[in-house]
């Protein structure tokens, strides 16, 4: 194991939380350090981050964050993948079978496949063991899919799945589609149910086996925090419906892995919904009550979607809403999923927070968000005391870093602190999730006051 300083940073488990996936374009090509100032501008102090492949994580992301004391979860999906260069020859056999296929980028893998299982847990351990994470956490460990018999998008129904029902209860799995078969799931409900229980046990076996089974992330890292993950949905019958159609039993999942946090995401038919009022998670109790009662020590977290599709992106006000329903309902945590494509990256301007004067004639400007590089217009030189008049301050050479900007002058500055006002800094629509969109330009006779560098 490599010797990273790990450290406890209990609020991990507590307060405003946000998810980033590194792969998205307004991730590339800047530096790890002015991702993390974003992030810590806009007020996170732990990030989830999403793992594509455990094989690529921008350590030097991780502890940019961690130094500037935010804490940073791996987030890792338990059903499967959306890389697979990663995978042996053989995860082909890992291929989880449903009723129907579909080809959304997304491997689905089995549950009921062991090799699969021992993969995930040696490329998981490996990971945590180089990369300083303070937590683990499998999200999306289910099976798909919210009325999946209904819509064809169910299983796993393969070989593997079908020889641990048999090996389990001796029978045959259900018949799903031909509902004049004897043995149609409707017309045989004690061995339906049977099989719904393999399901549930399944989820919380995989689970449990990545976190607590031999070489597993607590065996390979005593010191990491643990988070399990289920869905709620706003739904009659809610907690008797996931767990049928997808094999999510919060209660047993939590009572087999023993999590640190136990984390309710919104499932896709609140999230996709237009108008979804920020209370809507009051709906949710049925889902969150059961949980609170049996385990009163157990903090409990809320996920949302701020931004997948354009008829349902949440602005800097919604989140603030959601922010204080999921407290007031009890949640200690709560998390977004993902941070660039909310609605302030559309409606906000870049704002300057920070400047820093690196050298007599250099300083860096912080901005709330990404910019462009094109954008630099004229610099104007404002001092902070006597009767001087504004000065437009010729720049030399300009340099962007994500939300940083670079500046060298013609000749010095005089001495720090003074105010500069930057004119015509754009963001960057081209990097963002949903195109088309125009950009927003930093307000007219904005400034930012620039201090001396310790």
């Amino acid at each position: 194991m490599n010797d990273h300083p790990y450290r406890s940073r209990p609020w991990a488990m507590r307060g405003a939380s946000i998810q980033i996936d590194p792969l998205f374009p307004y991730y590339a090509d800047r530096s790890p350090d002015s991702i993390a100032d974003e992030l810590m501008l806009a007020g996170y102090r732990t990030v989830h981050y999403f793992v594509v492949n455990e094989q690529k994580v921008d350590q030097w992301l991780v502890e940019a964050l961690q130094k500037r004391e935010i804490a940073v979860w791996a987030l890792v999906l338990g059903n499967g993948t959306f890389s697979v260069e990663h995978a042996p020859p053989s995860w082909a056999s890992w291929k989880m079978e449903l009723l129907r296929p579909i080809n959304d980028g997304f491997e689905r893998f089995s549950h009921f496949s062991a090799d699969y299982i021992q993969w995930k847990k040696e490329v998981l351990s490996y990971l945590l063991e180089n990369v300083p994470f303070d937590g683990v956490e499998v999200a999306e460990p289910y099976f798909p899919e919210w009325n999946g018999i209904a819509r064809g998008v169910y299983g796993d129904i393969g070989p593997l799945a079908r020889q641990a029902f048999h090996q389990k209860y001796g029978e045959t799995i259900p018949e799903f589609v031909d509902e004049s078969a004897s043995n149609y799931y409707k017309r045989v409900p004690d061995i339906y149910q049977a099989w719904v229980d393999l399901r549930v046990d399944a989820v919380n076996h995989l689970i449990d086996e990545l976190i607590n089974g031999e070489k597993g992330a607590r065996q390979v890292r005593p010191d990491i925090k643990v988070a399990t993950w289920s869905l709620a949905v706003r739904e009659a019958d809610a907690v008797d419906k996931l767990r049928e159609w997808q094999g999510l039993d919060p209660l047993s999942m939590i009572e087999k892995v023993r999590p640190d946090l136990h984390i309710l995401q919104t499932h896709w038919p609140d999230w996709m919904k237009r108008g979804l009022g920020a209370d809507y998670i009051r709906e949710y109790e049925p889902v969150a009550a059961p949980i609170r009662e049996r385990y009163p020590n157990l903090p409990l977290g809320i996920q949302a979607d701020i931004g997948s599709k354009a008829s349902m992106i949440k602005g800097r006000r919604w989140v603030d809403d959601f922010e204080h329903q999921a407290y007031a309902l009890g949640y200690q945590t709560w998390t977004a999923y993902e941070y660039h494509i909310g609605g302030y990256m559309y409606a906000e301007p870049p704002l300057p927070s920070s400047g820093l004067l690196l050298d007599e004639d250099e300083v860096m400007i912080t901005y709330n968000k990404r910019i462009d590089p094109e954008s630099v217009g004229s610099v104007v030189l404002h001092l902070s005391t006597g009767l001087s008049k504004p000065r437009e301050w010729k720049v030399s050479h300009s340099a962007v870093d994500g939300n940083r900007l670079f500046l060298r002058f013609a000749r010095a500055l005089p001495p720090a602190p003074f105010q500069l006002e930057i004119r015509d800094i754009r963001d960057t629509p081209d990097l963002w999730l949903l195109k088309g969109r125009k950009a927003n330009r930093t307000p007219r006779k904005t400034r930012v006051t620039v201090i001396r560098k310790n």
